[in-house]
């Protein structure tokens, strides 16, 4: 499990490193300023469409692992 915390961290960092404020992060994003700051701040709800947003402009890709990944036909994927 991600830990709220830990997401924090690698955010920011992510985010300094490209040279971006959260603002403009935000923006990149198309989310509220104030959502970056929540998530930098360890907060622990978060949508996850939001999320998907922020880690894309940031180029974080996450994986999903679960014993049930190799029994998934993609066909049935919608």
């Amino acid at each position: 499990m991600l830990e709220p915390k830990i997401l924090a961290t690698i955010i920011k960092r992510h985010r300094k490193a490209a040279g971006l404020s959260q603002l403009q992060l935000a923006e990149m994003a198309g989310v509220g300023k104030t959502v970056i700051f929540d998530i930098e701040k360890g907060k622990e709800t978060i949508q996850l469409d939001t999320l998907r947003k922020i880690l894309a402009v940031l180029n974080i890709k996450v994986q999903l692992t679960s014993p049930f990944m190799n029994q998934i036909n993609p066909d049935e994927i919608s």
